[in-house]
């Protein structure tokens, strides 16, 4: 009974917020589209940014993406950063009102079993703020292993949680009129030695993206 009155008061301050606080809409200027965004990172390359399929693009209510595979000495490392303008659908936003799509309900829909789940301190160079989080999956296909990182970045905050993310949206909308942010997926394969072998580059390479993304991720 708790769970029904939590939720039906959170749409009340949804609806109130959208409609009776937040009148106008703020979409802050980008310095740099993904389109500069670096190909050689450290001993790190990656070929080229994948473009993504408009009618994806558009059901994720992306406004700017980037899909990189980067490789050094035989190991890869898959980043992916979808930027949202807005997550509001009445500003031209995508399918829903909260449009970056968790990738824990996204991956099983491709195949990937979520083996291991955590939220964890994102204790990244560069990062100072002792709130950041990120989620830590280990997730499986087969005999398939990956190592996945990844973090909602909305206006300086690195948020793992998708009940936090969606409470932002509607504090900032009410706030400051913006509702930009992006979701920041790093994926790695595990090989034999396991994922203790491999997260150490990911963190290491994860750092590396976190001090270029300022001109694309508006804080």
């Amino acid at each position: 009974m708790s769970k029904v009155i939590v939720a039906v008061a959170f749409l009340g301050l949804n609806f109130y917020i959208y409609h009776y606080m937040a009148r106008s809409f703020v979409i802050p200027p980008r310095d740099s589209s993904f389109a500069s965004f670096p190909l050689k990172i450290d001993d790190w390359r990656c070929a080229k940014n994948e473009p993504l399929d408009p009618a994806i693009k558009e059901n994720l209510g992306a406004t700017d993406t980037l899909i990189c595979n980067y490789f050094r000495d035989g190991s890869q490392i898959g980043l992916y950063v979808g930027y949202h303008a807005t997550q509001i659908r009445e500003e031209g936003g995508g399918s829903g009102e909260n449009s970056i799509h968790p990738p824990a309900h996204c991956l099983p829909g491709s195949g990937w079993d979520i083996v291991d789940s955590r939220t964890i301190p994102l204790t990244l160079e560069g990062v100072s703020d002792p709130k950041a989080r990120a989620k830590r999956l280990i997730i499986a296909k087969g005999p398939e292993r990956q190592l996945v990182y990844y973090w909602y970045q909305m206006q300086g905050r690195y948020v793992a949680e998708d009940w936090k993310k969606i409470l932002y949206v509607g504090f900032d909308r009410a706030t400051t009129g913006r509702t930009d942010g992006a979701l920041v997926r790093f994926t790695m394969p595990i090989g034999r030695g396991g994922d203790s072998v491999v997260e150490p580059e990911l963190v290491t390479f994860a750092s590396h993206v976190i001090s270029l993304l300022p001109p694309y991720v508006p804080n």
